[in-house]
Formats: C-alpha cells, sequence, structure tokens
C-alpha cells in the first residue's frame, strides 16, 4: 500500500508542477469560477486555462458543475490549498534565507574590500 501511496503522491506532485495551474488554484481558493473568469482574472489565453483545468479536473483536483450554460470549477478538497500553501510557505522561507545569505557575502566582500582585498 506505501508504494501505491508514493506513486499516487508523485503523480499528484506532477500536476503542481506548473505556475499557471498554481495560478488557477489560488484563483480558487475562494470558490468557484469557470474558464472564462479564470482566463480574465489571470490574463491568459482562454484555451490555455481550458487545457490546464482538463488536467486538474482528470487528477481530481477540482470538480466541475453546471450554472446555466457555463461550467464552474472549484476545489475537490480543501487540503489541496493547505498543501499549496505550505509549499509557498517553505518558498519564500527559502527566499528569506537566500536573500540573507546574499546580504552577508556583499557585507563580506566589501569588508575585504576596505582591507585592501586581503581576507
Amino acid at each position: 500500500m506505501n508504494d501505491v501511496i508514493s506513486k499516487m503522491h508523485a503523480e499528484m506532485c506532477k500536476v503542481f508542477s506548473n505556475q499557471y495551474r498554481i495560478q488557477i488554484l489560488n484563483q480558487l481558493r475562494h470558490g468557484g469560477l469557470s474558464v472564462g473568469m479564470l482566463a480574465r482574472n489571470l490574463d491568459l489565453p482562454q484555451p490555455l486555462v481550458s487545457q490546464h483545468m482538463t488536467t486538474l479536473r482528470q487528477k481530481g483536483v477540482v470538480i466541475p458543475h453546471s450554472e446555466g450554460a457555463s461550467t464552474i470549477y472549484e476545489i475537490s478538497n480543501p487540503k489541496i490549498i493547505k498543501a499549496c500553501d505550505l509549499m509557498r510557505e517553505v518558498m519564500i522561507e527559502e527566499l528569506e534565507r537566500a536573500t540573507k545569505l546574499a546580504k552577508l557575502a556583499k557585507k563580506k566582500r566589501k569588508e575585504t574590500e576596505r582591507r585592501g582585498g586581503v581576507g
């Protein structure tokens, strides 16, 4: 069973490996939207959004329902957003760490230059 879960996990991670899909999920976090609304909100071509919605739907990340003539997509499980938020927090922390390291390196370089290049 552990192998099955690991394989499912890897397949799900592939779904989230596209920046447009992440942007779509962020748009859907507060409620359902149509492909047209998503395309306008993200300033992306509607066919591109539709293509990504197909992938998200096929993998069970979003669920469609009809509202009149429109198809509205919603996140299938709120834990998906929680997982995305956790990964976003990791990325923010990594950027902050990298920024601190860059500032420290710059400070050390200036100190070395002030001492005449001897480190």
